[in-house]
């Protein structure tokens, strides 16, 4: 397990665990006639905080005070702020090991088909640029 302090942008392959202190405000959005959501929420451990993306169907499986595991994250970098996700290759889930849910197959693969066709287009908001990003490694 990596501790959050060392975390460095661009670094895959990330296993982190920490305590979701907070949730922020979902955010929804129309991309390529599909309706996506995010919220940024704070993961902490005893190394420090950074900011976690929650994506669609995550921001419901968990709430503040949870302790999750990161298996195989992506770090990102947003107007000079570190961001973490499981991204499109990861997985999250509470310390004590219950599992959240999969994306039903149909949803998983509307949010890959989006993100491929994503690639070509111009970033807009700083949303939908993360998920880019992560979605090009």
């Amino acid at each position: 397990m990596v501790k959050i302090s060392e975390l460095q942008p661009r670094q895959g392959n990330v296993n982190v665990e920490g305590t979701i202190k907070e949730i922020g405000e979902i955010k929804n959005f129309n991309k390529f006639g599909r309706e996506l959501r995010v919220a940024d929420a704070i993961l902490e451990d005893d190394s420090g905080t950074t900011k976690l993306t929650l994506w669609n169907d995550e921001i419901e499986k968990f709430k503040a005070g949870d302790k999750v595991k990161i298996t195989n994250g992506y770090v990102n970098e947003f107007q000079g702020e570190k961001q973490l996700t499981a991204g499109k290759f990861g997985k999250m889930e509470l310390s004590d090991g219950s599992s959240q849910e999969e994306l039903p197959d149909e949803e998983a693969s509307a949010d890959e088909s989006a993100s491929e066709e994503s690639e070509e287009s111009e970033k807009e908001p700083a949303e939908e640029s993360t998920e880019e990003e992560l979605e090009e490694e």
